[in-house]
């Protein structure tokens, strides 16, 4: 494709270049009869089956309980009753034997009542009651059994060692995307980011973080930190931007979505020494990945007053259908300090618009703001995640919480490790282990990997001579291929990046294999260009 077509896709976002992409590469895979390979989204191919197990039949068990209530016809069930429940469940268990997920569902609820003080009674009902569905969510921000389990799977997903004091407040929300446009909001409403304010990205970054500062709904002004590959994307003297007091917040993808890089502890100890000199700055911190980095330690766990943070179970447990995320946001925090040290009229005008939840809105704690502010204020009281969807995700944190021996975390990164070491057996480089990496994503910098392989002049031609989104049609267009441009995410302008998660191990050693031939078909036209040309043929007698 030529650059001046290219030129014109190059201001679209990566996730919608991939569906041109999408196009090019089945067309060739249906000229060439080769394999059409998608590498360019991050949902997962695999699932965790034994919560799912344990989730469907305490369904089962619930619809029991259902008709022992009432039972009419044609189908008319009851609302079940919390007295004598969980001796019932631990009867009807034991009348399952071997099927599947009936042992785990025992076991949690055991493990669950031992590790939280559970009342039994009072856990299983919520457990039931939830997975019917026929009731709001009571209390609106989050069950009170699911958050105290929930928070502590995110002190073990983000927060590491050592362990925050003080309690996590949490808003069970419809994914990570839902706790993007819900955080954005408040902060807006509670005048904490106005339109024409600073914020600070640590780029690369998931694309999403820079196209809605810009909307017009927030008109924010942006400062980009850099990390950067020769540092193993760890943010380095950039931090100091952070100094500006005109930076109102600094927003943060902890691992890296494309670089699949954690902070390390010396960048988590320079963010520190920021917030010595500004303890003023919120931060947030978005840590879906966090979970494929053992002993991973979040901007939540290590700053927990200054941070909001987003987690989101889609990625772990092979569920981004089920929609399933957390806001969290610690008991003392800046936020509600910010929005405490407003001016008179500001705070009126804030107040006002919580006037009909409490008699006190200027005491409203922050979270509960982004709660209300989710459902427009006037749809409060019908707040909340779905019910059901807050069990799946109890009963997902158990499991994990539950495994001691960290199997499943050992048996998540094995699977993305292994077809990341077959990528780069394809692309026949080598590359040095690193602790913080996560496996999930692969940023491939065909800049970088030229200059390394080819030279520096292969390098200055291509880049006078090609658009940076040709190397994506390429392989789309002549492998069949389909990865998402890096310079969307704020990556280098010459990068690709690669999903190790959502396609079979076999086909990584293939797109391998095809960004080596993308490179050497550049390394071949520079050659050519260098040749010289063929003198003009004299012309012939008649």
């Amino acid at each position: 494709m030529d650059v001046m077509t290219l030129k014109e896709y190059q201001a679209l976002s990566p996730f919608e270049i991939k569906d041109f992409l999408i196009k090019e590469a089945l067309k060739r895979s249906d000229d060439e009869a080769i394999s059409f390979i998608n590498a360019g989204r991050g949902n997962p191919n695999w699932i965790a089956t034994v919560p799912r197990d344990a989730f469907f039949l305490l369904g089962q068990f619930a619809m029991t309980e259902s008709r022992r209530v009432l039972d009419l016809p044609p189908a008319i069930g009851g609302m079940a009753k919390a007295k004598g429940i969980g001796e019932r469940l631990r009867s009807w268990l034991a009348t399952k034997g071997s099927t599947p997920g009936a042992a785990f569902l025992a076991d949690m609820v055991s493990w669950a009542l031992e590790k939280f003080g559970f009342v039994e009674d009072e856990f299983v009902h919520e457990l039931v009651d939830s997975i019917i569905g026929d009731n709001y969510p009571v209390p609106d921000r989050m069950l009170k059994h699911a958050e105290i389990v929930v928070r502590e799977y995110i002190q073990w997903a983000m927060c590491g060692d050592p362990r925050p004091e003080g309690t996590f407040k949490l808003y069970a929300v419809e994914g990570g995307t839902a706790a993007m446009c819900y955080i954005f909001k408040s902060l807006k409403t509670n005048r904490l980011l106005n339109p024409g304010d600073r914020i600070a990205l640590s780029v690369p970054i998931f694309t999403p973080y820079l196209e809605m500062p810009i909307l017009e709904d927030y008109g924010l002004e942006i400062t980009e930190i850099h990390s950067l590959q020769e540092d193993r994307f760890q943010i380095g003297d950039d931090l100091d931007k952070l100094l500006n007091p005109a930076i109102k917040a600094f927003f943060v993808v902890n691992p890296g979505n494309p670089s699949a890089m954690a902070l390390s502890a010396e960048t988590i100890d320079r963010i520190g020494k920021i917030l010595e000199a500004r303890p003023d700055l919120i931060l947030l911190t978005d840590d879906v990945y966090g979970t494929f980095v053992p002993g991973f330690r979040s901007l939540m766990g290590a700053f927990p007053h200054n941070t909001i943070g987003v987690y989101s179970y889609s990625k772990y447990f092979g569920c981004t259908g089920w929609r399933l995320g957390i806001i969290a946001l610690h008991e003392d925090n800046v936020l509600d300090r910010l929005v405490r040290s407003h001016s008179e009229e500001i705070k009126a005008t804030i107040n006002h618009r919580y006037h009909a939840l409490t008699l006190e809105p200027d005491k409203l704690a922050f979270i509960d703001r982004i709660v209300a502010d989710s459902r427009d204020v006037a749809l409060n009281h019908t707040a909340g995640l779905s019910l059901p969807q807050q069990v799946m995700m109890s009963i997902f944190s158990i499991y994990e919480l539950m495994d001691t021996a960290k199997d499943y975390q050992r048996a998540c990164i094995g699977i993305v490790k292994k077809r990341f070491e077959a990528t780069i057996e394809g692309l026949g480089i080598e590359v040095l282990d690193n602790p913080n990496y996560d496996y999930y994503y692969g940023l491939i910098d065909f800049e970088f990997w030229m200059r390394k392989y080819l030279g520096e002049d292969v390098v200055n031609w291509v880049k006078a001579n090609v658009h940076p989104l040709d190397p994506v049609f390429r392989l789309a267009e002549q492998h069949g291929i389909v990865l998402l441009n890096g310079n969307g995410f704020a990556a280098p302008d010459w990068s690709v990046r690669v999903s190790f998660a959502n396609l079979p191990d076999h086909v990584y050693d293939d797109i391998g294999r095809a960004v080596r031939s993308i490179s050497k078909g550049y390394r071949v036209a520079y050659e050519a260009s260098l040749a010289p040309q063929a003198p003009p043929l004299a012309p012939q007698p008649h």
